[in-house]
């Protein structure tokens, strides 16, 4: 198997079209045809299904594109990385976060290494902290922002920013008639809520409420704008760090920092230690470091 071929998938994969993915790649399409075909008998399956006016990926074909995604994207990487230790820094720094307060310190540290690094380029993914570990160890990017507490083994971390965990309310809700700022745990148990998504985090938020008592969690929420509409539409309460009241409006909802008890939302910056950062991911950590 050759990286072309991979490419090739990627490229049917993409168009759902034999003949648009040809001319995409500036190739005929009986070649391109014989070189998926050949791919699926060299891995024993198939990975389209053919029919005659769809094509559509068969389970085994949405595997390999997964794979087939990160091989490339590795190499791609690999490529910048290899060009960049002769060139300066002019790479290109794949970073990861969860929402929150992560994204604001990219900014800021982006917009100060800019600055010193005007030819390095950014790309940036948004996602909860498992897929973002999950990138982090299959080396699809170089840097993350995560929220403790993780399990995640073989990586490294640096303490950023801390934060309080606050209450999101809908403006409809008796809670936010209250003038308090802060709010305590209890108060939020009679009420469906919704928080992060990550399975140590129900773990950790459940703890608030004492032993015996049991939160009504609604649902679990990867994205803020998602979980600031829900409370917005008074479907639940949305615990989350105190950066949500960044997006909202407060017409809308109410926000309350909850005590008692009182807890902080703690951002790590992690990298795979098993790995070697690229240039200017190592320029980038050290830059880090020195604010």
């Amino acid at each position: 198997m050759e990286l072309r071929h991979i490419r090739y998938f990627l490229a049917v994969a993409s168009e759902m079209n034999f003949t648009r993915a040809a001319q995409k790649l500036c190739i005929a399409q009986p070649p391109l045809s014989r070189q998926i075909q050949e791919l699926e008998e060299e891995l024993g399956v198939k990975l389209f299904e053919r029919r005659p006016h769809a094509l559509r990926l068969t389970e085994e074909g949405m595997i390999f594109k997964e794979y087939a995604t990160q091989v490339i994207n590795l190499v791609n990487k690999s490529t910048e990385d290899i060009r960049e230790r002769n060139h300066g820094l002019q790479g290109t720094l794949y970073l990861a976060s969860v929402e929150g307060h992560a994204p604001r310190l990219y900014a800021q540290w982006i917009a100060a290494f800019h600055k010193k690094n005007p030819h390095v380029q950014y790309s940036l993914w948004n996602g909860n902290s498992d897929d973002v570990v999950h990138r982090v160890m299959n080396g699809l990017c170089d840097l993350a922002i995560i929220i403790e507490p993780h399990n995640a083994e073989g990586v490294e971390s640096l303490p950023v920013y801390q934060e309080p965990w606050v209450a999101m309310i809908p403006a409809s809700n008796p809670l936010s008639q209250n003038p308090s700022p802060t709010i305590r745990a209890c108060e939020l148990l009679p009420y469906e809520l919704f928080i992060p998504s990550r399975t140590s985090r129900l773990e950790e938020i459940s703890k608030w409420f004492g032993p015996d008592a049991k939160p009504i969690v609604r649902g679990r929420i990867a994205h803020l704008l998602s979980a600031y509409e829900l409370t917005r539409l008074g479907v639940g309460i949305t615990i989350y760090p105190a950066s949500a009241g960044d997006i909202a409006n407060l017409t809308d909802v109410c926000i309350k920092e909850i005590v008692e008890p009182s807890n902080t939302a703690s951002y790590i910056l992690i990298w795979n230690k098993y790995r070697q950062l690229s240039h200017v991911a190592e320029e980038f950590l050290n830059f880090i470091k020195e604010q």
